[in-house]
């Protein structure tokens, strides 16, 4: 039953993202300038990074794209609202579970069709990377995409005033792409701002994705990465799931 409504929302949801070409694309527009207009100043820089500078820069970009795709999700369910579509959603028969997991599985999905498009881009612009890292690094963003869109989802459905959705994820969405060291590794600051930055779960996948693309598997971020990402997701799932089922406040 839950497979079956799962793959029923999903298949709602991905049909509406693929009639919306602005949809496919748009997302990935920010990395890319990033990757077209920063990425060349960095190359032959000491980024204290396994890699060189393009195997340290793209991992950032593609989880940055899953940070800002994800955390704004939210605003669809938002739309719902206003329209009484997902009250009428939760009388109906279909598990509660599903009607999250279709949602989020989408979006993973796109966030995931969208680094691939970053990838190609930066394999034009120089980048060198091991087939498995780049696996692997497809595979953080769509956990990451999944765990970002189900707390989404989550403060979409909870608040009572929607206005106020927008404000608080652009508060939370910049202080974690600042402090994570997203577009410049944090080790090479100060070392109070390395230590402050291990605090953010989303470093640590960071961490683990640029492994990933130096070929360098067994590590200590490889597993410590994996781990926060596994967590991140069943917290946010599980919270996620609680908040969809009940009306906002």
């Amino acid at each position: 039953m839950l497979l079956r409504d799962t793959a029923l929302i999903f298949g709602r949801y991905a049909r509406q993202t693929l009639r919306s070409g602005i949809h496919l694309a748009f997302g990935v527009l920010m990395p890319l300038l990033y990757l077209l207009f920063f990425g060349p100043l960095l190359t032959g820089l000491p980024l204290g990074g396994r890699g060189d500078s393009w195997q340290v820069l793209v991992p950032g970009l593609l989880l940055q794209l899953a940070l800002f795709g994800a955390a704004f999700a939210g605003f669809g369910l938002i739309v719902e609202r206003g329209h009484g579509v997902l009250e009428r959603m939760r009388v109906t028969p279909v598990s509660r579970t599903a009607l999250l997991l279709g949602r989020v599985l989408r979006d993973a999905a796109l966030m995931v069709f969208q680094s691939v498009l970053l990838v190609l881009a930066a394999l034009v612009m120089g980048l060198r990377a091991p087939l498995a890292g780049v696996l692997i690094g497809f595979v953080f963003v769509g956990v990451l995409a999944t765990a970002l869109a189900a707390l989404s989802y989550a403060l979409a459905s909870a608040l009572p005033v929607p206005q106020t959705f927008g404000p608080i994820v652009n508060a939370t969405v910049m202080p974690v792409m600042l402090l994570s060291g997203l577009i410049l590794p944090t080790a090479i600051g100060p070392d109070w701002l390395d230590t402050l930055s291990r605090l953010i779960p989303l470093r640590h996948l960071v961490d683990a994705v640029r492994d990933a693309y130096a070929g360098s598997y067994a590590t200590a971020p490889m597993l410590y990465g994996s781990l926060v990402a596994l967590a991140l997701t069943a917290a946010a799932v599980a919270v996620g799931t609680r908040a969809i089922r009940r009306p906002a406040g």
